[in-house]
């Protein structure tokens, strides 16, 4: 079932992040490029930042972020209410990150994981899906502290 994807990435993420478009047209699912499109540099919080609004907002299912290690971008798109960003280096947290926790941001750092291994860890994280049951309890555990944080 084709998705629709919010993907976005620093200066450090933009080859990584090329490749991944690829990956997403050949699944034949629907992307937007929220950039950077060059290797100037950019500040990754306005990126991610958009990225997950999009997602908590719901015009996508999905938003996929790189940087160099994924972190900044993670830290970015987790203050953002709604936003479940998950940082994976290997197919199991990414695939654990949707059925356990229900992710809907994939984070990926281009310095820290190859070309191959991130199409893998994306493959894994878009095909899997929640489990909810005890998993859905632990979720609203969580909405309720970011509901709290807002107070």
């Amino acid at each position: 079932m084709a998705m629709r994807i919010a993907i976005g990435c620093d200066h450090r993420g933009l080859n990584l992040k090329r490749e991944i478009i690829d990956l997403l047209s050949q699944l034949r699912h629907e992307y937007e490029d929220f950039g950077c499109y060059d290797p100037g540099s950019v500040d990754y919080p306005d990126i991610g930042g958009r990225v997950a609004e999009a997602v908590a907002e719901g015009r996508f299912d999905h938003g996929i972020l790189v940087c160099s290690t994924g972190i900044g971008m993670s830290m970015v798109a987790n203050k953002v209410p709604g936003v479940r960003a998950a940082l994976c280096h290997d197919t199991f947290s990414a695939r654990r990150s949707r059925e356990h926790n229900d992710a809907n941001v994939l984070c990926l750092g281009e310095r820290v994981i190859g070309e191959g291994l991130a199409k893998e860890i994306v493959q894994a994280y878009l095909s899997a899906e929640f489990e909810g049951g005890r998993h859905a309890q632990r979720l609203e555990k969580v909405r309720a502290l970011e509901h709290r944080s807002l107070s």
